[in-house]
């Protein structure tokens, strides 16, 4: 399986990266025969479409953004690998994430190696680095109106059930304040694909994307 990618720039150490990968390995195989466990199995991982492995149960959070576009490359694998629940809300994958940006750097680089394609690493471009998902710790720290957030939440009402009821949309009723804005500010970033979510999250203030997490926190 490691093939073609002698000739892109060396991004991260693959060799620590192998070390790293000792954290994923309870659920996640890679290389030569590997398979699904409690994870997919991670063999081509680069470029390909979230949640398309046949015959694997993903969440239906995996499944939306899948279908929404979300492919694996360098910069949503760093964003995932860093805070799962940053990039797919309710993931299955119970793990905190990897902090470190050089660990992310070097887990990439070893898993890049199973990948006959790497998507995402061209020459002479490194890796997206932490900073471009990472959020202010005062943006999280923002009190939200949730008056004011029940003014702005006509348009997302539009789609989202204010009861709570997933008819083909995810519920974003009773979600943790915090989750809802690291979750629209990964569409600001452009990580979480959904092109409607993208606009309509791009025109929010960070204090009106707290009025809205604390609207639909305490919406019963």
């Amino acid at each position: 399986m490691a093939a073609g990618v002698s000739s892109a720039t060396e991004v991260g150490d693959a060799v620590n990266g192998a070390k790293v990968f000792q954290q994923c390995k309870a659920c996640h195989q890679v290389g030569e025969g590997a398979k699904d466990r409690v994870g997919p199995q991670l063999n081509g991982v680069f470029g390909r479409r979230a949640g398309i492995i046949e015959g694997f149960r993903y969440s239906k959070s995996m499944d939306r953004m899948g279908n929404d576009g979300l492919t694996w490359t360098a910069q949503t694998l760093d964003a995932y690998i860093e805070n799962p629940k940053a990039l797919v809300s309710k993931t299955r994958m119970n793990f905190k994430g990897i902090k470190d940006a050089t660990k992310r750097d070097d887990l990439l680089a070893y898993l890049r190696q199973f990948s006959d394609n790497p998507a995402n690493f061209p020459e002479a471009e490194p890796t997206a680095t932490a900073t471009d998902h990472d959020i202010d710790p005062a943006i999280l720290a923002l009190q939200g109106d949730p008056e004011y957030g029940e003014y702005l939440a006509g348009d997302c009402t539009t789609c989202h059930q204010r009861d709570g009821e997933d008819a083909g949309i995810p519920s974003i009723t009773n979600w943790p304040a915090e989750d809802f804005v690291v979750a629209m500010h990964a569409y600001k970033r452009k990580l979480r694909p959904h092109p409607v979510m993208q606009m309509m999250a791009g025109r929010l203030s960070d204090e009106e994307i707290a009025a809205l997490a604390a609207y639909f926190e305490a919406l019963e």
